[in-house]
């Protein structure tokens, strides 16, 4: 009934948490937040959710 053969789409997984994340760190950065430590926290956000894009099954 459901497609099991589906391609993961590491692209939208990528901007998905990039966006989430980023939302969250501009936030951050504007209560004082160093920016770089904001970046870096958008980073780990994307490689986790692209990790776990990864192994999840489908």
């Amino acid at each position: 009934m459901y497609d099991k053969n589906t391609k993961k789409d590491w692209v939208s997984a990528a901007i998905t948490a990039a966006l989430g994340a980023g939302a969250v760190t501009t936030f951050a950065i504007s209560q004082g937040q160093h920016p770089a430590i904001a970046l870096s926290i958008t980073a780990f956000a994307v490689l986790a959710a692209l990790v776990i894009d990864h192994y999840s099954p489908s």
